[in-house]
């Protein structure tokens, strides 16, 4: 019965994207990875990291790595103001919290209306798209989440592939 359940929701979530903002650029993720979205809390950092990990949160007893999405994609730091925000997805069996300038909202997103990222170079952070789709005149860029977390979860030990 839930495994019925889980591919209705699944279904259900199908080609819908969380919007989100960094600078100006809209970003996607897909919504059978979002978990919520809270407001930014005290963040303790952690020694030894890349820099793009700001460190870790106690959300509700669970301990939650916290990536700033802004630096993972080498874009200049920003004060955090009353529209930054985490959002807690769930990647690998694991929750990762993504620091965003601001979330948008929940775009549809036809296959018809997605398109593969243009190839650059390798070291570009475009590598973590994993399509663009121009959705009522906007261009939003999503994300894929197993290239976007793979070298963390592959240091962490809980990456399979």
């Amino acid at each position: 019965m839930s495994e019925m359940i889980t591919k209705e929701i699944q279904d259900d979530l199908d080609g819908k994207f969380l919007t989100f903002y960094i600078g100006d650029a809209i970003y996607g993720i897909e919504l059978l990875h979002v978990i919520e979205i809270i407001q930014v809390v005290a963040i303790t950092p952690v020694p030894n990291v890349p820099a793009y990990i700001s460190g870790i949160i106690n959300l509700r007893g669970k301990i939650v790595p916290v990536i700033n999405v802004r630096t993972k994609f080498s874009q200049p730091e920003k004060e955090f103001d009353d529209k930054t925000c985490i959002i807690v997805i769930e990647i690998e069996g694991m929750h990762v919290g993504l620091i965003v300038d601001s979330v948008s909202d929940v775009a549809n997103i036809e296959n018809d209306q997605l398109a593969e990222p243009p190839e650059f170079n390798a070291s570009a952070s475009n590598h973590y798209l994993h399509s663009i789709a121009n959705v009522g005149g906007r261009m939003i860029l999503n994300i894929d989440c197993d290239r976007f977390f793979q070298s963390d979860l592959i240091a962490s030990g809980s990456y399979s592939r």
